[in-house]
């Protein structure tokens, strides 16, 4: 069994649902092929044994027990033997294929997420998107699963009605036609499950998105009020997919028994024309029983046809949802490299502000609107771009949108303000390239004074973190943040509000070590904290769609000019909203730095 997640997928073809799939079973053509082999052999097997059976009757009653006999029975050990085995290795195969289709699909669609950065949650509901990782996929390993049982089903059925018209016309014709006119009539049923099953998919695809978007906004709707508002919209659409699985349920109970008594009518009609025969001498006792082996046998082929129609419906409908997702263009990226990346040491600019990061400089970023700055310090990560194509970002003169973005992505990282984390262990959460070693990880901690993080979490580096870091606090998720930007070892670091939610003796210790940290390497911080403007070497102003250089924190605030003024004044709002916010808890978490505007002040 090939290891998983497999490393290359190929590319898939999204032109309608059923080259979809036939896409997928061209990649798992070897796996695929010998699991079809193995049901081949498996049902060829079985089938052998009712006409030995009836050949051994047959012999016994006008020999008794001689060599032929005998040699039935050993034809009859024989295929038992083979079908064991074959059903077996079958089976393993059969898992096998499913792993493969429903692991790859859950690949691609993760790959496609990761690389379309906004523009996935823009085109689709993250409901949507969830159900078809979750559910979607799993459709599409039914399919070839089924594959192995269908095709034998199919190979037994026509070696076996050509057995029985050899063996009489009248009986021969009855399967060979009967069995066609019972999977007729329970195809007839497939279409209106289909419709039902495909209805209740996107219910279940629109509740999933309401829990989601409830449980992420929980916080914020206990706060005004809306949780019963939310809770009343859920409930009723937990109704709308009851009432539609209800309904999948009906036609699929109706399918269910009519896939057990229609066979079983036919199987009776085979034994009152057989018994008849054998009175009348047409046929012989032993080939009465092999017919009766035969047609008991074939519902079982008879199922597995019934069992794969629906399988191949299920997944027509998932391969629909998943060939939406796949669709989706990648807000960045989504075209081929036109140009080299720059060497290292090369001038950042962002043409639209004038913004200049120029190698080996640490500077902060300090504008009025917090969303006017971090706008500018996300374009220059290249995160979409038909958003920023007015507003250019050039690298040594060439256009980011013109780089390769993997390459890009490893050489400048942007670190936003929302934080997100996900379940694993801590060690996996801070190395997200799997590249850096322990005495790496506890440095990059240590600058982002995270030691009570590792401390508190229940084996250290290697314990587990919950989804989204539940576990910590908002200033231990921000400094992990922090931490895993730093060990990126990124030729251009952007922060945005790296230490926004932390007190100010721990901000005014980040805010040393940080510097020091990247001293000698290209770092934007947007920020308008006094204790980390103090420590950079220059600072910018963003104002009015412009960014101008006014150099350090402290030459800015002796400075009398009209940008100095309004440095001032952003600068003083963000130590006044830090002493409300204190003065609203009770403490001053800020102790003295609100009269001044210096870390000394703070002091």
């Amino acid at each position: 069994m090939r290891p998983l997640p497999l490393e290359h997928l190929g590319t898939p073809v999204l032109t309608s649902p059923a080259r979809f799939i036939w896409w997928q079973a061209r990649q798992q053509w070897g796996v695929l092929t010998l699991a079809v082999l193995a049901g081949i052999a498996t049902f060829a097997a079985q089938a052998v044994v009712p006409y030995a059976l009836g050949a051994a009757l047959d012999s016994g009653l006008e020999s008794g027990v001689d060599r032929t006999l005998l040699g039935y029975a050993g034809l009859m050990g024989a295929a038992a033997a083979v079908q064991i085995v074959s059903a077996l290795y079958g089976h393993r195969l059969d898992v096998e294929n499913w792993l493969r289709a429903a692991f790859s699909t859950s690949e691609l669609v993760g790959n496609k997420i990761t690389a379309s950065g906004d523009a996935i949650s823009e085109e689709l509901p993250t409901g949507e998107v969830v159900a078809t990782v979750a559910t979607d996929a799993l459709r599409m390993g039914e399919i070839f699963a089924s594959a192995s049982r269908f095709f034998g089903s199919v190979v037994a059925y026509v070696a076996v009605a050509v057995i029985m018209l050899s063996m009489s016309l009248q009986l021969g014709l009855v399967v060979a036609l009967g069995l066609p006119a019972v999977a007729g009539v329970l195809a007839l049923l497939v279409k209106p499950l289909q419709s039902r099953q495909r209805e209740q998919r996107e219910t279940q695809g629109r509740l999933t998105t309401l829990g989601a978007d409830t449980v992420s906004g929980l916080r914020i709707l206990r706060g005004i009020g809306g949780e019963d508002a939310f809770t009343d919209r859920y409930r009723a659409q937990s109704q709308r997919v009851r009432h539609a699985g209800v309904r999948v349920a009906t036609t699929q109970s109706w399918l269910d028994g009519l896939t057990v008594l229609l066979p079983g009518l036919l199987i009776a009609l085979i034994l009152w024309l057989g018994a008849r025969q054998a009175v009348a001498g047409t046929i012989t006792p032993g080939e009465l029983v092999t017919f009766y082996g035969y047609a008991a046998f074939l519902t079982w082929p008879l199922q597995n046809v019934t069992e794969t129609l629906q399988f191949v419906t299920r997944a027509l409908i998932a391969s629909r949802k998943i060939i939406k997702v796949l669709e989706v263009v990648p807000a960045a990226g989504a075209g081929a490299a036109t140009a080299p990346l720059p060497p290292t040491g090369t001038e950042l600019v962002d043409e639209s502000t004038g913004l200049v990061l120029a190698p080996g400089r640490v500077v902060a970023l300090v504008c009025e609107d917090p969303d006017a700055s971090a706008a500018l310090a996300t374009r220059l990560g290249r995160f979409d771009d038909a958003a920023e194509a007015a507003t250019p970002v050039r690298w040594g003169g060439t256009l980011l949108s013109e780089l390769d973005k993997d390459q890009l992505r490893s050489r400048i990282v942007v670190s936003e303000a929302s934080i997100h984390l996900f379940s694993g262990t801590l060690r996996g959460e801070l190395d997200v390239r799997a590249t850096a070693q322990d005495e790496q990880i506890l440095a990059a901690l240590a600058v982002a004074d995270a030691q009570d993080v590792l401390d508190s979490t229940p084996g250290a580096l290697d314990g587990e973190v919950p989804e989204k870091g539940r576990a910590l606090s908002g200033g231990q998720r921000q400094r992990v943040a922090l931490a895993r930007a730093l060990l990126t070892e990124a030729e251009i670091l952007v922060l945005i509000e790296p230490t926004s939610a932390v007190d100010a003796h721990t901000e005014a210790r980040i805010a040393e070590r940080l510097v020091r940290a990247r001293a000698g390497r290209t770092t934007l911080l947007v920020t308008a904290s006094p204790l980390v403007l103090e420590q950079v070497d220059e600072v910018v102003l963003l104002r009015d769609g412009r960014a101008t250089p006014c150099g350090t924190h402290r030459e800015v605030l002796a400075r009398t000019d009209d940008d100095a003024r309004h440095y001032r004044r952003v600068v003083g709002r963000q130590l006044d909203d830090a002493a409300d916010t204190a003065a609203d808890a009770g403490t001053d978490t800020r102790d003295d730095t609100a009269p001044s505007l210096t870390s000394e002040g703070a002091r």
